[in-house]
């Protein structure tokens, strides 16, 4: 079957690994997001994850700690995130490998562009964890760092949110979810569809952004597909 994408960064949110629960990792959660990713190999596409760590972590929530400590903490929940996704995969015969922008040389490989690209060539799932390594970088920034380095075609940002929309679908029942935007219109509006750092470094590399629902993890298989869900962001 045709895809529209041969190499794809996607980033999964800690929210979702938690499942209904909301904390921790839901075992069927995290394996339905593996089996389409096994879905996507299939078709032959290179599968680059990152994860985020919010099941575990939320470092502006942490009330007089100090932000770096803080967000030490967060890279280290997302680790834990990364060594989960790596495991469900592999118990679908996947071959994963967890890469770490935290040194941790005894539970996963140090971060390393070349490497990574080269396990990615050779049909294995890259999961990044660790965050940029450094504080004050969201996880989305982490996506579109990766996604650059790896040559990405695309940067999934897959979460609980089925889309953009021009304002808090939650809060304002006449909100307006975009179909497409740019990249300038993302920043020029303030939209909360991810940080300013991600959404223009995005911008300056080139890297087409789809945001979509990973509530159905079958919605990863029909973006790779080119069929129109979410909101597609590029210039």
């Amino acid at each position: 079957m045709e895809t529209v994408y041969k190499r794809i960064l996607l980033k999964v949110s800690g929210e979702v690994l938690a499942g209904e629960a909301g904390h921790g990792i839901n075992a069927e959660t995290t394996m339905s997001v593996c089996r389409v990713i096994k879905e996507c190999l299939d078709l032959g596409v290179q599968v680059g994850v990152v994860v985020g760590g919010g099941n575990f972590w939320r470092g502006r929530s942490s009330e007089g700690m100090d932000r770096t400590r803080a967000d030490h903490i967060g890279m280290l929940a997302t680790v834990m995130n990364a060594l989960a996704l790596g495991d469900s995969l592999r118990q679908l015969g996947v071959d994963a490998r967890v890469m770490s922008s935290v040194d941790i040389p005894s539970i996963c490989e140090p971060f390393n562009k070349d490497m990574a690209v080269r396990h990615l060539e050779k049909g294995r799932v890259v999961i990044f964890g660790g965050g940029t390594g450094c504080p004050f970088f969201s996880t989305d920034t982490t996506g579109a760092l990766r996604a650059a380095e790896i040559g990405a075609d695309v940067f999934f940002k897959a979460s609980n949110v089925d889309g953009v929309y021009d304002k808090d679908p939650n809060k304002f029942a006449d909100a307006v979810k975009y179909d497409t935007l740019t990249h300038t219109e993302i920043l020029a509006k303030g939209l909360k569809v991810m940080d300013s750092t991600a959404a223009s470094l995005c911008r300056e590399n080139g890297i087409t952004i789809h945001v979509f629902n990973l509530c159905d993890p079958e919605n990863v298989l029909r973006a790779v597909k080119g069929e129109k869900i979410g909101t597609i962001v590029k210039e």
